[in-house]
């Protein structure tokens, strides 16, 4: 297990082996990695665990330099496990460079199917096993860790000492179709939110929309910029200072050339960084998986429901001088298949997983009902990932959970906020506050 030091950190690597399907655990097995962190001075045997999971779906766990934002209050009280979640970061990597191994797209496909929190959660009680001597632990869920950290609570509850959530209670029984629903409204808000604090900003995005309507422009990475997937920006207003980056953005987007209007470098680059699947492939080709729990495939629900909203089509924008282009968040389409280099190699992947059929609950109601492990969720009030209602209402059908409501941070508020949530969230689950 390998050591290194940081100032105020010493960082341990672990490697753990799990089965793909913990059904068949004496079949194939896959790696996971994972960091342990603690702090600089303290003896690591007197502490107890927290395991953080990481939004997404798809992402590695974070990297630590110094004690930065809430891993700076977890360790005062905890050594800190960073999981890369099954197929992201240093953990058997699933993407278009490995996933061939696989074989065809249908081998590919079924092996994803493995990759939902269902098997996240069961990987953890295999590596708790190994590391507490089966105590249990804390878990501290971001986003999609957080819907893991709610399966958690349905699955293997007696693996939990507490359990914490941060933008991320799942609605319990919202189908793919009425996540979306409920988004493209908050998307709507957030777009026009963000022009009434930046009205230039309503005329510069229509001019670059008209711009890439006409001419072919490719970012510095190989992904084809269209109108559709330029709106994607719009998940920078998910985050605390993301309408602030966007803005900033938005100035530097178009040059005039000897060959006419063309996107700057800079601004190609900026656009690259926020919309590049190449890190983390698995968030596109599972994010409505996420979602699935009735048997029924997710056939694309989100494009399908973007139809039902014209006001973000774009060429009809255009067609209209007074209509404003809206910007879209967290959302997957099967265009992106087309124009995202990353992706282009997975498309008939993508394609069979969105007709996949048979996917299983990944919470227990029942269980949740009588639930009795300390959990505190903090719910960002018009978070644009998460829809407030959804999350309101699974936290009345999880027995004890105390809720932290706040407008004070955007999705990113366990990372921007620096100690403040992760503080509030162990002192409600303590019944300190």
């Amino acid at each position: 297990m390998p050591t290194v030091r940081q100032p105020g950190l010493v960082l341990t690597d672990h490697h753990f082996y799990v089965p793909l399907d913990h059904r068949a655990p004496e079949g194939e097995h896959i790696t996971l990695y994972a960091c342990e962190v603690t702090a600089t001075g303290k003896r690591p045997e007197d502490l107890p665990w927290l395991v953080y999971l990481q939004g997404g779906p798809g992402s590695g766990g974070p990297r630590p330099v110094g004690r930065a934002n809430w891993l700076d209050r977890a360790l005062d009280s905890y050594r800190v496990l960073l999981l890369d979640q099954r197929g992201t970061g240093r953990s058997t990597p699933a993407n278009r460079q490995t996933l061939p191994l696989r074989g065809g797209p249908e081998a590919q496909a079924a092996y994803l199917t493995h990759f939902r929190a269902d098997s996240i959660v069961r990987d953890c009680e295999l590596i708790r096993a190994q590391l507490t001597g089966g105590r249990p632990w804390t878990v501290l869920g971001q986003s999609f860790g957080g819907f893991c950290t709610v399966t958690y609570l349905s699955l293997a509850p007696e693996g939990l000492d507490t359990a914490l959530i941060t933008g991320g209670l799942p609605g319990l029984d919202a189908s793919a179709e009425d996540v979306y629903r409920a988004s493209f409204p908050r998307m709507r808000r957030k777009t026009l939110a963000h022009y009434a604090r930046y009205p230039q900003d309503a005329v510069e995005t229509r001019r670059i929309a008209a711009h890439l309507a006409e001419h072919e422009e490719i970012l510095p990475d190989g992904t084809l910029l269209s109108p559709e997937a330029f709106q994607q920006l719009g998940i920078l207003l998910g985050s605390g200072d993301g309408s602030h980056r966007l803005h900033h953005m938005l100035q530097d987007a178009l040059l005039t050339t000897p060959a006419g209007p063309r996107l700057s470098d800079a601004f190609g680059e900026q656009v690259a960084s926020v919309l590049s699947h190449a890190a983390n492939p698995l968030y596109a080709l599972l994010h409505e998986s996420i979602y699935a729990q009735d048997g029924a495939p997710t056939d694309w629900a989100a494009h399908r429901v973007r139809d039902e909203h014209p006001d973000f089509d774009p060429e009809r924008v255009l067609a209209d001088d007074d209509a404003p282009l809206l910007l879209t968040g967290e959302s997957v389409h099967p265009w992106m298949f087309r124009t995202h280099p990353a992706l282009r190699p997975l498309r008939e992947t993508a394609q069979l997983l969105a007709a996949h059929s048979g996917w299983e609950p990944l919470y227990d109601t029942a269980q949740l009902d009588r639930n009795t492990v300390p959990t505190a969720a903090a719910v960002y009030h018009d978070d644009l990932f998460v829809d407030t209602e959804h999350s309101l209402r699974t936290a009345r059908s999880i027995r004890g959970l105390r809720t932290w409501v706040t407008d004070e941070f955007e999705h990113d508020g366990v990372a921007a906020g620096g100690r403040t949530v992760l503080d509030r969230l162990l002192r409600l689950a303590r019944d300190e506050a």
